[in-house]
């Protein structure tokens, strides 16, 4: 018997066809609206307007999150929407950032300037590789290297509170420096970070965290520069902590097999 053609398939089979060959648009339009806040802060610092630019990385931060919420809440993930997010991340918190610091800051260090910025660009294409091969296997508590959002809010946050207190990006060049490497080099690492993914956002939870969490934003608003630059510092801080408690657990676990054995 030969194959059925087209026109004798069923109309159910016609719209599982069609199913399987677009494309979900509402998770992907907020892939899309992640890659253009990137591409328009390549465009502002390119301008010369920095504080704009350090904004759209943040705003790239927002619709990247709101992406995979979309998609695991509508049961539209697929694996195209997983690569466009990797390659829109790629570019809103790889190339943006990395461009961004350097023109306001590296570029007077010549080529040490454009080594660090491709350093830092080099490791975030690097840890969404490695965080991609990792989906499945890795411990979902926590994250294997600083996330590649929150280094770029690192460096963004870096620009947009020196440049809204005044300070020149070139006077401070030797510190964006520090702040690039530090930064790319922790996205590559092993250092645990944790990825926030036990906390349930949709459970019931106390008035007082209600309370917590205006009284937060209300922090936020005082100077959204500088506090959000910290909130991300410390975040960066606590990946070391957390893989030198973790590695103090194991030894000390080490030491009493030994003491029984």
């Amino acid at each position: 018997m030969s194959d059925p053609s087209p026109s004798n398939e069923s109309p159910h089979g016609l719209e599982r066809r069609q199913r399987r060959r677009g494309i979900y648009l509402l998770p992907n339009l907020f892939t899309t609206a992640t890659l253009f806040a990137g591409f328009y802060g390549i465009l502002a610092a390119m301008d010369g307007r920095f504080e704009p630019a350090a904004l759209a990385v943040f705003a790239a931060m927002l619709a990247d999150g709101i992406d995979g919420r979309v998609a695991r809440l509508t049961n539209t993930q697929t694996d195209f929407g997983a690569e466009y997010d990797s390659l829109a991340d790629l570019i809103a918190f790889g190339l943006a950032p990395a461009l961004i610091m350097y023109l306001w800051a590296l570029q007077p260090l010549g080529k040490l300037g454009w080594l660090a910025a491709f350093v830092y660009a080099a490791a975030t294409a690097l840890r969404l590789a490695r965080f991609n091969t990792q989906v499945g296997v890795a411990d979902k508590r926590y994250f294997q290297g600083l996330p590649s959002p929150s280094a770029a809010a690192i460096m963004a946050g870096s620009v947009w509170t020196a440049t809204d207190l005044g300070f020149n990006g070139h006077a401070l060049s030797v510190a964006a420096l520090v702040v690039t490497m530090t930064a790319g080099l922790l996205m590559v690492s092993n250092v645990r970070y944790s990825s926030f993914k036990e906390v349930d956002f949709r459970g019931k939870v106390p008035f007082i965290a209600l309370v917590a969490l205006t009284l937060a934003l209300a922090v936020i608003l005082l100077h959204p520069p500088s506090v959000l630059l910290s909130i991300f510092f410390v975040y960066l801080l606590s990946g070391p902590v957390i893989t030198w408690r973790a590695m103090r657990k194991l030894r000390g676990v080490a030491t009493d097999r030994g003491k029984t054995s």
